[in-house]
């Protein structure tokens, strides 16, 4: 990300910036808005300072597949992210 947000996570938690869902799929066909599923990759965009005995292992720009239904949907400065906590992190990409 380019800009810096004026947001910190705390402790254990980091904000991702969900990926853009797939418009087509590999035949061509054009998915409707209402058929799309929810993305389950993304980049993260700030990390909290970790717990006492244990350190956050992702940092920002890193990309990571999650849950589908992990994180909480926020909004920050015009942006739909997510906040979640590391342990809801499946990989990094």
């Amino acid at each position: 990300m380019a800009k810096k947000l004026n947001v910190t996570p705390l402790h254990d938690r980091v904000i991702v910036k969900a990926a853009a869902a797939e418009e087509k799929t590999a035949g061509g066909i054009i998915i409707p808005d209402t058929a799309k599923e929810k993305p389950q990759r993304g980049t993260v965009v700030a990390v909290g300072s970790g717990k006492k005995d244990e350190p956050v292992t992702v940092k920002a720009g890193d990309t990571v597949l999650y849950g589908k239904y992990a994180g909480t949907e926020i909004q920050i400065e015009g942006q739909d992210l997510l906040i979640m906590r590391e342990s809801d992190i499946l990989a990094i990409v």
